[in-house]
């Protein structure tokens, strides 16, 4: 099956809801698509649900989260493009790796394991929850200012405070320590078969100011698949930040991507 006319399922990332994605679905639609964004297993509907009841996603880990798209994945008639954003871009490549997509796009993905690249910048982002062992289990929540330097860093006060309003929900803390741990744990949630040479393509994206996937990192990972035959691609995007599918040069992304499925799924 072409590019179009394939299902797309989008997983987005820590903090943010799943109705963040509505202008890449209907973008997917209008192109030909079956688009689904279906949420991290336990997640409500509404981004004022989620926030209201944050118990319902306290706990979830990166293997729940794969778990509970993958279920989605076998409902559908065929393969679907993969596309996650920041932990939701891990749960892209960990699909991809199963053979359950036929291509994925890992959007400013954080390091799995095997990558050995901390940024000073990411410091500041996942220390704050880090460093009391309880938000493990808990579902955690970030400000306005945490959420302006990790996401909205290159964009003015006022759009990064309007995206935080719209659209941030408190996430699990489960997949930032695992994410923080993969290079130390035998079974690390965030390990993945790099080297899987019958996969489907694999786009790699890269924010040049992003605070939190930095684009050394992004390129680290992108070496460790050359061990694969398949297809792997990398595109940076030197003026964006962690917020790039959901600011308002979101278009630009996602025409990309459209023309990069469109030339490796025919």
């Amino acid at each position: 099956m072409a590019a179009t006319g394939r299902p797309v399922v989008f997983v987005h990332g820590m903090f943010l809801h799943a109705a963040s994605w509505a202008s890449w679905v209907e973008l997917f639609r209008a192109a030909g698509h079956d688009p689904l964004n279906p949420g991290w297993p336990g997640e409500p509907s509404t981004v004022e649900e989620a926030r209201q009841e944050p118990d319902r996603v306290a706990g979830n880990g990166i293997d729940d989260i794969v778990a509970h798209h993958a279920q989605i994945i076998r409902t559908l008639d065929t393969r679907p493009i993969v596309i996650g954003h920041s932990t939701g871009a891990v749960v892209a490549q960990r699909l991809l790796a199963q053979d359950l997509a036929a291509a994925a796009v890992a959007l400013q993905p954080p390091p799995i394991k095997g990558v050995n690249h901390l940024a000073p910048s990411t410091v500041p982002v996942g220390w704050p929850l880090l460093r009391n062992p309880a938000n493990r289990r808990r579902a955690l929540s970030l400000t306005a200012r945490q959420f302006r330097y990790s996401h909205g860093n290159a964009l003015t006060a006022t759009e990064s405070d309007q995206l935080y309003r719209q659209w941030t929900v408190p996430s699990p803390g489960r997949p930032v320590f695992e994410l923080v741990s993969a290079n130390l744990s035998r079974r690390s949630p965030a390990a993945i078969d790099a080297a899987n040479p019958t996969r489907g393509p694999l786009l790699m994206i890269a924010g040049g100011r992003d605070h939190s996937a930095h684009r050394v990192a992004v390129k680290a990972t992108v070496k460790r698949y050359r061990a694969s035959a398949a297809v792997t691609d990398y595109q940076e995007f030197r003026n964006r930040r962690h917020s790039m599918p959901i600011d308002s040069g979101w278009r630009e992304i996602a025409d990309a991507k459209l023309v990069w499925l469109r030339q490796h799924l025919r």
